[in-house]
């Protein structure tokens, strides 16, 4: 009776340590800190290259590209009816901010919506110093929508 006693007292213990420490010692939250890092890169590559396109549109050298990036419009032709034919020089001169704004689509948001980089930021970051089961859940969605914008971002028009 006394081994049987000591031998679950052994299980309880060595599952508790197991659970408290959840992996091996020199990589334990290796992949959470991985994640948060891929994170705040991509979502800074995201951001410079939203101001780059935004920068594009207020000084009316708007091309099709930052267009696409900039609306989540990926077909050439649809943008042509959005925003109307471009200019010899393949540029939309007369296109702002307000007009992309009105014709953006949720793959616009995904694409290069500054808020959205700045909520991943912003999660990434705090993940560094809480540890939340939620805050997990929400580092997994935020490296979600930025794989996701990545693969987007390779279909669009050239």
């Amino acid at each position: 009776m006394g081994k049987l006693r000591q031998s679950l007292f052994c299980q309880r213990v060595c599952c508790a340590y197991m659970v408290a420490m959840s992996g091996y010692p020199p990589f334990d939250g290796l992949a959470e800190t991985a994640a948060a890092l891929i994170v705040i890169l991509s979502a800074i590559v995201s951001l410079v290259s939203s101001s780059t396109r935004w920068r594009f549109v207020d000084a009316g050298q708007a091309r099709a590209k930052d267009l696409c990036e900039l609306t989540g419009i990926l077909d050439p032709r649809e943008l042509q009816d959005t925003f109307g034919p471009p200019d010899m020089g393949r540029v939309w001169r007369r296109v702002t901010r307000t007009d992309i704004y009105a014709a953006r689509r949720p793959l616009g948001h995904l694409l290069s919506n500054e808020w959205v980089d700045y909520g991943c930021l912003m999660i990434a970051a705090t993940s560094f110093f809480l540890d939340h089961s939620l805050l997990n859940l929400a580092l997994l969605v935020c490296v979600g929508i930025q794989v996701t914008g990545w693969v987007v971002s390779a279909r669009l028009p050239q």
